[in-house]
């Protein structure tokens, strides 16, 4: 005997005249253990999320039913810490793998709306002097307002000007310039750079540059490794060291800005579609990069609610591409100034 079957509509099921959901799925019915397994983050976490997203992923439309902004939610974090959308997870919550993109989308698009909420530079001078206090304390370099540095995100090859988004290795990706605090905590993401501009050309285009060049942060700089030119608000280390004083700058230079790669490190490993495990991200360039800044409020939004930015255990990820650090010395002399000042007065 046939069995009928009901084919839902993905639109109809995520908005709906009214907003009665569809609630097969209680975060109270299930412990915190399965949901850090399967959703990557505890349920206080979660509830927060839904405070936070839920006027956005609660839009009125003239459908019938809807999927409530926890449910979204949760098909969102399913895919952002496993890289894929699993009919399992679906069925765990009710959806199908096409409902599951949809909420996707929609939390992607909720996140990114509010990066500048949470991905900021601080502003006021006790927290810009916590800051530098926080860099000084690893490994003695003064005046640092935060660590910058390139990260590579693998993404399909998209139907338009394919070859600016193939990088160095021969890989289709989005080039991401991000920097982060003492903490790992992001304070500047940009994600949408095509991965065959190199970091330095990066840099030189970024919205990041234009605050600094335009002293929106002043008494302090950036710490860039050797890919990017020298400059009087981005400090980097000396390519061929000579004296005991050039040495030691380097070793504090490179112990801080060791951060940002364990901060890379970190994202991937919570954030799975990220890490190229599960493959490339499938989307065009666009809504990867809003993925890719999606995942990085999280991460921020994760350090406020104590979530250690260094206890994910670190994965496998997108080899990045080499960049050639012999091109990068500056010739500003003003920069070369400020170095040599800060390595008379700190390093001597």
């Amino acid at each position: 005997m046939a069995v009928p079957i009901a084919v839902l509509d993905c639109d109809l099921l995520l908005y709906g005249r009214g907003h009665r959901t569809l609630d097969r799925f209680k975060l109270e019915d299930v412990t915190d253990e399965y949901l850090v397994s399967t959703y990557g983050f505890p349920r206080q976490f979660i509830y927060y999320l839904v405070d936070l997203l839920g006027a956005s992923l609660s839009r009125p439309t003239q459908r019938s039913r809807a999927i409530s902004p926890e449910t979204q939610i949760l098909a969102a974090l399913g895919f952002y810490t496993s890289g894929s959308f699993q009919t399992r997870m679906g069925d765990a919550i009710g959806i199908s793998q096409a409902s599951m993109s949809r909420c996707v989308a929609n939390v992607t698009e909720a996140l990114v709306e509010r990066a500048s909420q949470f991905i900021r530079f601080p502003e006021d001078e006790a927290t810009v002097q916590s800051l530098k206090d926080d860099f000084y304390g690893l490994a003695g370099m003064p005046g640092v307002l935060g660590v910058v540095d390139c990260t590579h995100v693998a993404i399909k090859a998209p139907n338009a000007e394919d070859l600016s988004y193939v990088n160095r290795k021969g890989l289709h990706s989005l080039n991401c310039l991000m920097v982060c605090d003492a903490r790992g905590v992001l304070l500047s993401a940009e994600t949408h750079w095509p991965g065959s501009l190199p970091d330095c050309t990066v840099l030189q285009q970024a919205a990041l540059t234009s605050q600094f060049e335009n002293e929106l942060h002043k008494d302090g700089w950036l710490l860039g490794d050797s890919s990017f030119f020298l400059r009087t608000w981005l400090m980097t280390p000396l390519h061929i060291p000579e004296t005991p004083a050039e040495y030691r700058y380097n070793m504090a230079h490179s112990a801080t800005h060791n951060v940002i790669e364990r901060t890379f490190r970190t994202i991937r490993s919570r954030f799975r579609c990220l890490d190229g495990s599960k493959g490339t991200l499938q989307y065009s360039p666009e809504k990867s990069s809003h993925i890719i800044l999606a995942c990085c409020v999280l991460h921020n939004i994760s350090l406020e609610h104590g979530l250690d930015v260094w206890s994910s255990p670190a994965t496998g990820h997108m080899e990045q591409p080499e960049e050639e650090y012999e091109q990068m010395e500056s010739m500003d002399s003003e920069a070369c100034r400020i170095r040599q000042e800060l390595l008379l007065t700190h390093f001597s």
